[in-house]
């Protein structure tokens, strides 16, 4: 079963396998974007020296714990000084660098998406043209049969080829004296 609109087949394989690539990848791309979006917040309470027994400052700092276990250590934080909570205000070295290593991944998702963007209209453009061309021979095709039953002779008949005369091999070299 297909569906075809335009001349496209929605269930080509090879446009069904770059669409599931480009889905996934923007699931991905997606779920960088949040853990962005945690690394700035976490980024910015750290700095400020945020309670960390108010709710939201904790449901924050449990998913910046999450996000940034594979840059755990990287860099040691930098204390700023005591806020009014006693709490400390820190400048997290490690969360900046986790920031500039999920934004570059985000950087390269965001290619990878236009690509695959681009190649399902390449192969959307392939197929409206091979439709065109199909439906352009089936026409002509049509045509001429209409022609012969008329008795005309045909639009566009075969081209006479010219007969060349072969040319002969060139002479052996002569041997040396």
């Amino acid at each position: 079963m297909t569906n075809t609109d335009e001349g496209v087949d929605k269930y080509d394989p090879r446009r069904l396998v770059v669409w599931v690539t480009r889905l996934i990848s923007y699931v991905v791309y997606f779920y960088i974007l949040l853990v962005e979006i945690i690394l700035l917040l976490g980024f910015i309470l750290l700095l400020f020296g945020a309670n960390p027994e108010s709710g939201f400052v904790d449901w924050a700092y449990r998913n910046l714990d999450r996000v940034m276990e594979p840059f755990r250590g990287i860099f040691s934080p930098i204390e700023i000084g005591q806020t009014g909570n006693d709490v400390p205000a820190v400048f997290a070295t490690s969360v900046l660098f986790a920031m500039v290593i999920y934004g570059i991944i985000a950087l390269v998702l965001h290619a990878v998406i236009q690509w695959l963007t681009h190649r399902i209209d390449q192969i959307d453009r392939d197929q409206r043209a091979a439709a065109q061309r199909d439906e352009y021979d089936r026409a002509t095709a049509e045509l001429e049969a209409r022609r012969a039953a008329a008795g005309l002779p045909p639009t566009n008949p075969a081209p006479i080829a010219p007969t060349i005369p072969p040319v002969p091999p060139p002479p052996p070299p002569a041997p040396p004296t």
